[in-house]
């Protein structure tokens, strides 16, 4: 994975489609694009919400999981191409979120979703309110006061 950075209200983080990602025709096996949204969400927590995602599951016994996801695969993506994966809120609710999501290479867009995650009690199974810390977190993101510019475009400021 690449450095990731924040722009406004968008998350972006570029990674190396691999052989691993891919089926025989050396393309990205569409399933694998599922696996690489959640690796974006944990991402998202770790470098732009600064909430520690492993924490969050390890020590605050809560979880994340998807509960709905709609997905249009536009185009493939290709074994060696770095895609550039990217998510926006789109509402933040009590206990869920809606997230636009996609991956794009060379600002052609390959797959778009809109996925529905929700925060969940590992001890029982259930939907719980999102904590506050996290709704602060979430809500300077989605207003775009988290942003964060790669190293190098600090260098140009």
């Amino acid at each position: 994975m690449m450095t990731p950075v924040t722009k406004k209200d968008v998350f972006y983080s570029d990674m190396l489609v691999r052989f691993s990602h891919c089926d025989p025709a050396g393309i990205i096996f569409y399933p694998h694009y599922f696996v690489m949204f959640n690796g974006l969400i944990e991402d998202w927590f770790n470098h732009a919400l600064k909430v520690d995602y492993a924490n969050f599951i390890t020590t605050r016994r809560l979880g994340l999981p998807m509960v709905n996801l709609v997905c249009d695969f536009l185009k493939p993506s290709k074994i060696g191409e770095i895609i550039t994966l990217t998510l926006k809120v789109e509402r933040i609710g009590k206990s869920s979120l809606k997230l636009e999501v996609g991956a794009n290479y060379r600002g052609e867009v390959r797959s778009a979703a809109h996925l529905t995650v929700c925060v969940n009690s590992l001890e029982t199974g259930r939907a719980v309110p999102i904590p506050d810390d996290l709704r602060a977190r979430l809500e300077d993101f989605q207003q775009g006061r988290l942003s964060v510019p790669r190293p190098t475009e600090l260098l140009h400021e």
